[in-house]
């Protein structure tokens, strides 16, 4: 069966929402990053990256979210998109993957978890993320999903960034893309959305962020060697 490392966070959730909108069977194992767990062996063994999300499809590795949904898409046939609009997924397929969730991590970062405030982080990050908002944003006119006239990854991918706005930019700046939103809100319809929400329910994440989760997810921050 294969097995999904997760930890509640935009990327491994598009897996999350990937797997529910296929059926597909699938082990949870949780990954709890604000505690470390990411950094043993036996996980470096299956996400060298140490990050999550990663699947293990019986002895094949798959890690990067981008990377997961193209592959599970391509092996199951689902959601993939129409062949005519193949390359307009892998713009918007990498596009999502390299502007879009980077500069949103990095925007969340700086305004709610670096150690000081530094004004020209935040201003960079924040308005390189609302720049990628606005190009997805003059995009989405006119069309009910990201590629072509179907749902697919491509949707997939945006929902698990998106859904996170408010911490990205800041209370109700989604109200600023209403094309936007209004996608957002057809996604948010879909049943498998709520299941995804819902698949580690009973598992208890560390919540609060203190040295310990620092030390975990920027080991570097810490390395005496530097």
């Amino acid at each position: 069966m294969l097995k999904f490392y997760f930890h509640p966070t935009p990327n491994p959730m598009k897996v999350a929402l990937f797997l529910e909108e296929a059926g597909l069977a699938y082990k949870l194992i949780p990954v709890d990053t604000m505690k470390g767990e990411q950094h043993t062996p036996e996980y470096r063994a299956i996400n060298p990256n140490g990050k999550t999300p990663a699947i293990d499809d019986d002895g094949k590795r798959v890690f990067d979210s981008t990377a997961i949904l193209m592959y599970l898409s391509e092996k199951t046939g689902k959601f993939t998109g129409k062949e005519q609009y193949r390359s307009e997924m892998l713009s918007w397929i990498l596009f999502l993957a390299t502007g879009l969730g980077p500069f949103s991590g990095q925007s969340v970062h700086f305004r709610h978890r670096a150690p000081e405030q530094v004004p020209y982080a935040i201003n960079r990050y924040l308005r390189e993320a609302q720049r990628h908002y606005e190009v997805l944003e003059a995009h989405m006119k006119g069309r009910e999903f990201v590629v072509g006239d179907e749902y697919s990854i491509a949707d997939i991918s945006a929902w698990g960034w998106v859904d996170k706005a408010t911490a990205v930019l800041g209370e109700k700046e989604l109200e600023n893309y209403p094309n936007l939103l209004r996608w957002f809100a057809k996604i948010e319809t879909r049943p498998a959305v709520e299941r995804a929400r819902n698949i580690a329910k009973d598992i208890q994440f560390k919540a609060d962020f203190d040295e310990e989760s620092a030390r975990a997810l920027y080991p570097q921050n810490f390395d005496t060697q530097a």
